[in-house]
């Protein structure tokens, strides 16, 4: 039984890629769960965090970024964004004030749910004043609830921005326990962050070129625990550029992934990593169904 005035809900956060939907998760949730990097396309898959406080309990969905589908995919991560809309209770639309625009699936939502618009990276827009034009441009576009500027980066309006959320959000029981953080399995995030070592480490195609498999995670109480986990790239040269001369790119991958990896669990681990072709696997509905999207 919830206390009198208890809310809770689904939020689901959309916007076009690099608004900083990830960031904004890991900030309200002061813990990092979106893989951020400064590459558009990086979040492919939904990732859900919770907030629980003794006045409500959001459950924070981040969402991959808005952008017309050319690939399969692409077309799958573009379901994942109209489910999450079409399920949220609330949604939290990303403008990012340096390329400011509306997503029409989002403005036609505004007129059935509760939409907040955050204008984000207002630490580099200058004066206040300077979203003013930008609001009123937006205003006419839809039904929204709220505009607030923001910086998820820099951790500002924050707290405005959540207790403006909170408040739409439907009175009701927590769905999850107040200690539980996220749904997903330890093997989802460590997956997640070896696809965000790519993406930090290789440049042009390899890293939309690229996903990642965790097939193997043993805890060993006491040792180190070990992951093992492959690469999938499209081409033999991606191979190649993946695995570096004599190895030495792997290995740099290797360690970048294995050091955010033991952040996450706090523990030690070995991780290993090998690299397979995959020809084609963004455009064969087969594989990405495998890979745990729905084409």
């Amino acid at each position: 039984m919830a206390a009198p005035g208890f809310r809770s809900g689904y939020v689901a956060i959309c916007g076009y890629p690099n608004a900083g939907k990830s960031t904004f998760l890991n900030t309200v949730l002061h813990q990092r769960l979106g893989i951020v990097t400064p590459k558009p396309q990086t979040t492919r898959r939904k990732t859900l965090g919770i907030r629980s406080s003794e006045h409500s309990q959001m459950i924070f969905v981040d969402t991959p970024g808005i952008l017309e589908p050319r690939y399969g995919l692409q077309a799958a991560m573009m379901k994942q964004v109209s489910q999450s809309i079409a399920d949220a209770d609330v949604l939290a639309y990303l403008v990012d004030l340096e390329r400011p625009r509306m997503a029409p699936g989002v403005a036609a939502a505004s007129r059935k749910k509760p939409v907040v618009v955050l204008l984000n990276k207002a630490d580099l827009a200058g004066r206040p004043e300077k979203t003013l034009p930008l609001i009123d441009r937006l205003r006419t576009e839809g039904e929204f609830r709220d505009f607030l500027a923001i910086s998820a980066l820099k951790d500002r309006g924050i707290e405005a921005a959540l207790a403006c959320i909170e408040s739409l959000l439907p009175e009701g029981p927590a769905f999850y326990p107040p200690d539980q953080l996220t749904e997903h399995p330890e093997r989802f995030f460590v997956g997640e962050l070896v696809r965000e070592a790519v993406f930090d480490l290789f440049r042009d195609e390899v890293p939309y070129g690229t996903e990642v498999e965790v097939t193997g995670f043993t805890e060993k109480p006491g040792q180190k625990d070990v992951i093992e986990a492959t690469v999938y790239v499209e081409t033999e040269s991606q191979k190649g550029i993946v695995i570096g001369k004599g190895g030495q790119a792997i290995k740099r991958l290797g360690q970048r992934a294995r050091i955010a990896i033991e952040e996450l669990l706090a523990r030690p681990v070995f991780l290993s990593l090998k690299v397979k072709v995959m020809r084609n696997w963004r455009r064969d509905r087969r594989v990405l169904k495998r890979f745990g999207y729905k084409p």
